[in-house]
């Protein structure tokens, strides 16, 4: 088998492989599941930290999409219809068995995994769709506060709750769940603008 092909197949079985047993799995019992000695996989992987790495890229950053950042900053259309389009596609892309699995698992386990990725949708979606509101709503421009971000990860976790029914817990959800998202996005938004406004007119009002 040539080089890339084998590195391809090592990692494609190790995203399988670290979705049903955590990152704890061992890398000799994945080179038994691909039929080569455990020095194989050390040949293409320096360590199993690399390893992980590798999987990371392959199943998380690799498939980030830059027009979803664009989306959200997109003034043309309101910021409704933007977060509807952004978690529509953002579930067609995430809801998969290893992507949640490892994501779950790793957490668990204290890998920074999820706290990277979670930075991501922190810098990239949620304090921009923050600034927006704030545009929309007439609100002086600022850094978004904690509060502020907490609101929006209330949205992301309600999207994401979906996947975890679904692959954690083996239990229904919407099929398709893009009828869900886009109601679960459409009270989001028919709350968040009036909580909004009274926390900027309490900041406003002096204690004195």
């Amino acid at each position: 088998m040539r080089w890339e092909d084998r590195e391809k197949q090592i990692l494609e079985a190790a995203v399988r492989f670290f979705a049903e047993n955590g990152f704890e799995g061992q890398t000799r019992e994945l080179a038994k599941r691909l039929g080569v000695s455990h020095a194989v996989i050390y040949r293409h992987f320096d360590s199993k930290e690399a390893l992980i790495e590798r999987v990371y890229q392959h199943v998380y950053t690799s498939r980030w999409r830059s027009e979803w950042e664009a989306l959200i900053l997109d003034r043309s259309l309101p910021l409704e219809e933007r977060l509807i389009r952004f978690y529509r596609d953002y579930v067609d892309c995430v809801f998969e068995y290893e992507w949640v699995r490892i994501f779950i698992s790793s957490g668990l386990k204290s890998y920074s995994l999820p706290q990277r990725y979670l930075d991501i949708i922190l810098s990239r979606i949620i304090r921009p769709a923050v600034r927006e509101l704030r545009h929309d709503l007439d609100l002086p421009e600022r850094e978004p506060t904690e509060a502020e971000e907490e609101l929006f990860w209330g949205l992301h976790g309600g999207v994401f709750y979906m996947a975890i029914r679904k692959f954690i817990y083996a239990t229904e959800v919407p099929d398709p769940v893009e009828g869900a998202v886009t109601r679960t996005v459409r009270a989001f938004m028919g709350g968040i603008p009036s909580l909004l406004r009274a926390d900027d007119q309490a900041e406003a009002t002096p204690l004195f």
